[in-house]
């Protein structure tokens, strides 16, 4: 991954299709698969919530606690995003984010040392793969390495809750 590779790779909720947040190329290489030129579609995933201070110039305050406090899965959009590829933060600054609790996850971010793509494992508009065997032929053999379905762990199969913050801490409910 730190070469611009993609993998196929499982999550605490279903799997994804990741790379280097930090690599642009790798990121369109990411929208190529999907045949998507949505920046909202992607999610970056930190090992840690601590680590989500870096890839934001202000945080609003209530996210700390939102973060903290989630008891299923969570993916927060913020404002003023940094620190990633340029051409996976859309027009308006936001970033959507998430810790996922999953060791194998981060594990793999905390190794890499960077953050983490995540996007569903479909071609953009077909339905979400809500487990291994689900995902099509294309997308698996569209990437540099698939993940054993070993490392699954006991998936949600279900999308993350998503909120969006703003900078002064206005929460909308967006799933």
């Amino acid at each position: 991954m730190r070469a611009g590779g993609l993998i196929l790779y499982p999550t605490d909720t279903v799997w994804g299709i990741g790379c280097d947040a930090t690599n642009s190329m790798a990121v369109q290489k990411i929208y190529d698969l999907k045949r998507s030129v949505n920046k909202k579609g992607m999610i970056v995933l930190l090992d840690k919530v601590d680590n989500v201070a870096r890839y934001f110039s202000k945080t609003p305050s209530v996210a700390w606690d939102l973060l903290e406090l989630a008891d299923k899965p969570l993916t927060l959009i913020l404002p003023n995003a940094s620190g990633v590829a340029e051409n996976l933060i859309p027009e308006e600054g936001t970033l959507a984010v998430r810790v996922p609790d999953h060791d194998f996850c981060r594990r793999l971010i905390s190794r890499m040392g960077r953050p983490l793509v995540s996007t569903s494992a479909n071609i953009s508009g077909e339905e979400t793969p809500l487990c291994f065997s689900d995902i099509t032929d294309e997308i698996k053999s569209g990437v540099d390495y698939v993940v054993s379905p070993a490392m699954e762990g006991r998936p949600t199969r279900q999308p993350s809750s998503i909120m969006m913050l703003g900078e002064g801490c206005e929460i909308k409910i967006i799933r």
